[in-house]
């Protein structure tokens, strides 16, 4: 099979909601106005550590286009597609483009101050008694 090498992102990223693996920049982020069958999604220039799966076409809200779910490559989650081509002239600009879910991304700075919860305490040891 072989081993896995990973690209680590500098700055703000958005990362795999179930493995924290980076997945996008903050600065590629075009739009936060796109939905999905679980809710909201994000379109980026540029996603890292994904896999593209089978193309196919499907009908969308904006028409018909030609594209890729795409897996986390850790943990082999679908975090979203890749749009391989548009129908119609006016979606053309999507093309080559990333939309992550939502729903299975966390944005770094989430995930920090999840992470850092139980280091910064409110309250002395003393006060707790």
């Amino acid at each position: 099979m072989g081993r896995i090498y990973l690209v680590e992102l500098e700055g703000r990223s958005y990362r795999c909601k179930y493995c924290k693996t980076h997945l996008a920049l903050a600065e590629d982020l075009i739009s936060r106005a796109f939905h999905c069958r679980r809710g909201k999604a994000y379109l980026f220039k540029k996603a890292v550590n994904v896999t593209v799966g089978t193309l196919e076409e499907r009908l969308m809200l904006s028409g018909l286009h030609t594209v890729g779910d795409i897996f986390c490559c850790c943990c082999g989650q679908i975090v979203g597609w890749k749009y391989e081509a548009a129908t119609e002239n006016s979606q053309k600009y999507k093309e080559g483009k990333f939309v992550l879910e939502r729903g299975c991304i966390v944005d770094e700075s989430d995930f920090c101050s999840e992470f850092y919860i139980d280091t910064c305490p409110n309250v002395s040891d003393g006060e707790d008694v």
